[in-house]
């Protein structure tokens, strides 16, 4: 637990501080046994005015050190606040939300409530009059008695949901209501030689008729100007009529809630319409299941004709309609085909409502008083109130609603936050998982150099660092530390941003978390049918450098010197970083039916409404967390998907076809480096490849010793065109099942290898699982055959990792261990391994 920051006297700080002492002494008892040391501790942590009145105490030996009890109370005495302070009433009682966050505004109120001695009734109505006053109506129907931390809890809920929205549509023109008209300016009426009204008269002639009691337009008496028998009309025919094409329909946003997943939609409000309809469109995009009506009907409109081809015949079970924060409702919704509205909330719902509408301003102003006890189930209303009517809400008929990806299927809507750019650009606080880049002792800060750039390259290093500082990844630094930035080209052509942090890298403290094993994890995909693949916006500027750290990641460009907020490519510990970071984020899911490498998720399940639930665990989770997803780079409820570089699906693993033909079509290599780019793409696939390092033997034996050059042979090129032709007929590897292994293991002069098989399908076959090859070195060379078995036995069961195993080889010798004599001092070794302990063992019949 980390020691609190040297205290200097400051009042404001003496409460946090003495928290945060408390907290190490109760922790750590055993290093602070005795009431002087656990004063010792605190004096430990003064400086300036603070550790001058410590030592006059410590050094006069004062009754009071002798006692920890004491001596915090004479410490609170001498920098604390005063137990009542009447300047904190009056800061609570002035405390306003403002332009403040409404979690800067709760955090500033319950620091002052805490030391107040208010009451609670006093609290939360302070609380609620210095809230925003968009918040107000929303809130209203809360009754005090609900406390003031569900209150607290209710007003951040209800901001943090509008400020989501504007962000996300701030600039896009909000919609008009209520079916009534733009604003029309009435047409300025023509002038009239003979008009005399108030527009044409001077200022003498006004006040001399309005003082004799005079017409403003005609000058006789007896009446006036809007009595005026000859004062002509103003034509109101445009304001009253305006176009067609002015008019808008009167729309609310909805939440429908269905299987747990609720969709927020656009629902028309129609007086004229005589039920509630669900557009059919809507029903099969949700997989809603729907019932037959008693009764067909048939819909028409105002002129008598039939708004659709057929009658409406089916309904939806009651779905759960939510309007607002506060108004819910178990709806049952008739299907209309052809429909443009999704949702049609008819005169039946206007009658059981019964709402007040503003018509100027587009707000439902008031609910009916069936609603106070059938809607609102979170509100606690007095018994004294119930035949009120409940003015709550303003539910505005137009409310801002996110704006779906075309890419995310509609089941989803709720998330879509989660695919929004904007929202992934942005810069977020510092959390635990920053990256620390911690320096060798000793070592010295790195400086690059400046790369010349040509034109193209200068324009885009300009267009990334005024984006950059924009989204406040980067900012101007004064580091000694410098690192070189350049350019790389793309293959869309396009130029990517590097930095060069070699020599960064080579003097920072390595983080060794592991990668999680690709082979190990696709293990637990066996009995899945249904995936989803996830890809993450801006992994690595997802993660912070620790506060402090910034210097260390500068660079230096030709026209500035800047420095990182945010983690970039490139750093050594970068991966380990945000490998840790997503564990943590998704370990509940972790190989139940989650698989993570780096920015890449799949999500696995065995059926599509588990696999739902599933998603939407997921995507809660990265809501939760601040992370956004590339909704062009997603894939939803698929029967097989590319991961990680393999074709998966419910029968097993396939190699990626395009990485097939990629060895298929590869050229004979001619130099050192390609033969090494070849066999590296190659052995990504060992797996899939029996005898895969027997085959490979003749190609790495050209890399011995390292030669300077390529002598390629013929029986290189024999081995090059066995491995393509290897890949071409690879087989399907299935999903190993835990509760059915089974090992064959074999060896040569050369190498040995292993292939766990298992009898699977109907009818039941041997199917292969994965493979295993190795080549013999130097010193293996010369064992025996029953050794090399020994060897290949324990190598393929460190590879498969598994319970116990029945073991099968072509060598009968190896059946006499464990009992057999060990003649040489490995047979001994790897007769004893704890690994060689977990397995049965069975030798086929001659021919088989």
């Amino acid at each position: 637990m980390a020691k609190p920051a040297p205290f200097s006297g400051s009042a404001e700080e003496c409460s946090g501080f003495l928290l945060q002492c408390s907290l190490v002494l109760e922790m750590q008892p055993h290093l602070f046994p005795t009431e002087r040391s656990r004063v010792a501790f605190i004096i430990s942590q003064l400086k300036g005015k603070a550790l001058q009145w410590a030592d006059s105490i410590w050094t006069h030996n004062n009754p009071v050190i002798q006692s920890y009890t004491s001596f915090v109370d004479h410490f609170r005495e001498a920098f604390g606040k005063p137990t009542w302070d009447s300047s904190i009433s009056e800061k609570l009682y002035n405390l306003k939300q403002g332009k403040m966050s409404v979690n800067d505004y709760a955090l500033q109120f319950r620091t002052l409530a805490a030391t107040s001695g208010w009451n609670e009734q006093a609290l939360l109505t302070t609380y609620r009059q210095g809230l925003d006053p968009r918040a107000w109506l929303h809130l209203a129907a809360y009754e005090d008695t609900i406390g003031l931390e569900r209150f607290i809890q209710l007003s951040i809920r209800f901001f943090t949901c509008m400020q989501s929205c504007l962000e996300e549509h701030q600039g896009q023109p909000q919609h008009i209501s209520l079916c009534r008209p733009e604003p029309v300016s009435p047409p300025e009426p023509a002038h009239e030689p003979m008009q005399m009204d108030s527009t044409c008269l001077t200022g003498a002639e006004r006040q001399r008729r309005l003082t004799q009691n005079l017409c403003l337009y005609c000058g006789s008496p007896g009446h006036i100007l809007s009595t005026c028998p000859i004062h002509p009309p103003h034509s109101l025919v445009s304001a009253i009529f305006p176009t067609t094409n002015q008019m808008k329909p009167l729309t609310t946003i909805v939440t429908l809630t269905a299987a747990d997943i609720s969709i927020p939609d656009n629902a028309l409000l129609d007086s004229g319409s005589a039920s509630n309809f669900i557009s059919g469109s809507l029903c099969r995009q949700l997989h809603l299941p729907t019932t037959a009506t008693q009764s067909s009907y048939q819909i028409h409109s105002i002129t008598g004709r039939p708004l659709s081809r057929g009658r409406v015949r089916r309904s939806v079970r009651p779905l759960q309609l939510q309007i607002g924060i506060l108004h819910k409702e178990k709806i049952h919704l008739l299907v209309l085909e052809e429909s443009t509205a999704d949702v049609v909330l008819g005169r039946p719902w206007l009658e059981q409502h019964n709402p007040v509408l503003s018509w100027r301003t587009g707000e439902i102003l008031k609910w009916g008083e069936t609603c106070f006890m059938d809607c609102f189930p979170e509100v606690l209303v007095p018994s004294s109130q119930l035949h009120k009517p409940l003015s709550v809400c303003a539910t505005s008929i137009e409310s801002l609603m996110e704006k779906r990806s075309v890419d995310i299927p509609l089941y989803y809507a709720p998330f879509s936050d989660v695919f929004c750019p904007k929202r992934a650009s942005k810069l977020r606080p510092h959390r635990p998982w920053d990256c620390a880049i911690d320096l060798l002792l000793g070592e010295s800060v790195p400086r690059g150099r400046i790369y010349p750039l040509s034109i193209p390259e200068e324009k885009a290093m300009e267009d990334y660092i005024e984006e950059a500082l924009a989204q406040g990844y980067i900012r101007p630094s004064t580091s000694p530390a410098a690192s070189s930035f350049f350019l790389m080209a793309k293959k869309d052509g396009g130029l990517w941003p590097c930095i060069d942090y070699h020599a960064l890298n080579n003097i920072t403290v390595k983080f060794r978390y592991p990668l999680p094993l690709v082979r190990a994890a696709l293990e637990h995909l066996r009995g899945t049918t249904v995936f989803t693949k996830l890809d993450l916006r801006s992994a690595y500027n997802l993660i912070g450098i620790c506060e402090g750290d910034e210097w260390k990641t500068a660079l230096i460009t030709p026209t500035g010197h800047y420095e990182y907020l945010v983690m970039p490519y490139g750093l050594v510990n970068a991966l380990s970083v945000f490998q840790d970071f997503i564990h943590d984020v998704l370990r509940e899911f972790l190989h139940k039916f989650v698989l993570v490498y780096i920015d890449d998720i799949l999500i696995y399940s065995r059926s599509l409404a588990e696999h739902r639930r599933h998603v939407v665990e997921v995507l809660q989770r990265l809501r939760a967390f601040h992370l956004y997803l590339k909704a062009k780079k997603c894939s939803f409820h698929q029967p097989s998907v590319q991961f990680l570089g393999y074709n998966i699906d419910s029968s097993g693993i396939r190699m990626d076809e395009g990485k097939v033909d990629a060895v298929r079509n590869w050229p004979t290599p001619t130099t050192i480096k390609e033969l090494q780019r070849f066999l590296g793409f190659a052995n990504f696939y060992h797996r899939y490849i029996q005898n895969y390092s027997s085959i490979t033997n003749p190609l790495t034996s050209l890399l011995r010793n390292k030669p300077m050059s390529l002598s390629w042979t013929p029986a290189a090129t024999e081995a090059f065109n066995s491995l393509k032709e290897a890949f071409t007929t690879a087989p399907l590897l299935v999903h190993p099942d835990p509760n059915r292994p089974f090992i064959e293991v074999d060896a040569s002069t050369t190498g040995v290898g292993a292939v766990l098989s298992q009898q699977q399908g109907n009818p039941s076959r041997l199917h292969p699982c994965t493979f295993f090859s190795r080549k013999l070195n130097p010193a293996e060379v010369n064992y025996d055959i029953g050794n090399r078995e020994l060897l290949a036995i324990k190598l393929a069961l460190e590879v498969v990792d598994r319970d116990p195993a029945l073991l099968q080889s072509l060598h009968q010798h190896s059946a006499g261990l464990p009992p057999r004599t060990a003649v040489h001092p490995q047979d001994t070794a790897y007769s004893t391994h704890p690994l060689c302990t977990y397995f049965s063992w069975h030798w086929p019949p001659g021919g088989q």
